[in-house]
């Protein structure tokens, strides 16, 4: 599959090749999928493959033969010089649901999102299991692109009751067991249905696609939602101020939602929003 050459903002550069990339990588990946052993843990639940490791060579070496001048942020390899000082930043989670995918469970992405001066302007996330290519733009929509047909602009849900909105929760370790827990409770109590499928990349796009209502988080990293995150405030709905406050390198808590529980929604994460601009 490979996205429209005639679809919105085709003549961006960065935009253009992110989502040509993604897509190729994504192919890449489903090469191996639920074929792939996990490697020796990095940390409690936080697994790795071969491939991981390959689809992130093969982009960081991309990215750098067409834009040199461009810093590099990648989970499995880190930064390429100084990011927080960089114009651009490419963020790349190489295979954002690591464990689905070595077990066979079509829910995983690859996601590369870039940031000009801590701004998210460009992204794209490829879903090889489904044949779907979300990309966004700042400023120009969120788009997918399915099953080779003509790119769909994306647009957040209109639910707009908590006992008919149905929430992703993504778990961290790097928070206690607890907050998590308790996260949960709110959500459950306030009437939300809850789910949560390993991949917050995908989360964020399902919150962009409006089959969902909102994805909280109390803690992640930038490469699992750089590119998620402009889909969603491209397709109509409302994020937090991820990247302040050293967000591009240690990560932060994240929200989105649909426009119509913004409030309530950020009240029950405890997330504050971004101001809608």
């Amino acid at each position: 599959m490979r996205p429209s050459i005639d679809a919105p903002m085709s003549n961006d550069a960065r935009l253009d090749f992110c989502r040509r990339l993604a897509a190729d990588a994504g192919r890449l990946a489903h090469g191996a999928f639920g074929r792939a052993a996990l490697l020796p843990d990095k940390g409690r639940h936080d697994e790795v493959t071969a491939m991981d490791r390959e689809v992130e060579r093969v982009v960081r070496e991309a990215i750098s033969r067409a834009f040199a001048h461009d810093a590099i942020l990648g989970e499995e390899d880190g930064a390429s010089v100084d990011v927080e000082r960089a114009e651009f930043v490419w963020i790349i989670d190489p295979i954002d649901g690591t464990a689905n995918y070595a077990r066979g469970i079509a829910h995983y992405c690859v996601s590369i999102g870039v940031v000009r001066d801590g701004v998210p302007v460009a992204g794209a996330l490829h879903d090889p299991s489904h044949d779907r290519l979300y990309w966004a733009a700042r400023g120009a929509g969120a788009w997918l692109d399915e099953g080779g047909a003509a790119p769909r602009r994306l647009a957040v849900s209109a639910v707009d009751r908590l006992t008919a909105a149905t929430i992703e929760c993504g778990w961290s370790l790097r928070r206690p067991q607890a907050d998590y827990l308790a996260l949960v409770e709110r959500m459950l109590t306030a009437g939300c249905a809850i789910r949560r499928a390993g991949s917050g990349a995908l989360g964020l796009a399902d919150v962009a696609a409006g089959r969902t209502e909102g994805y909280a988080e109390l803690h992640i990293n930038s490469w699992d939602c750089a590119a998620g995150l402009l889909l969603v405030a491209e397709a109509g709905g409302r994020i937090n101020d991820f990247f302040p406050g050293g967000g591009l390198l240690a990560g932060n808590p994240v929200l989105a939602t649909n426009a119509a529980l913004a409030e309530p929604l950020a009240a029950l994460a405890g997330v504050p929003l971004r101001p809608d601009a």
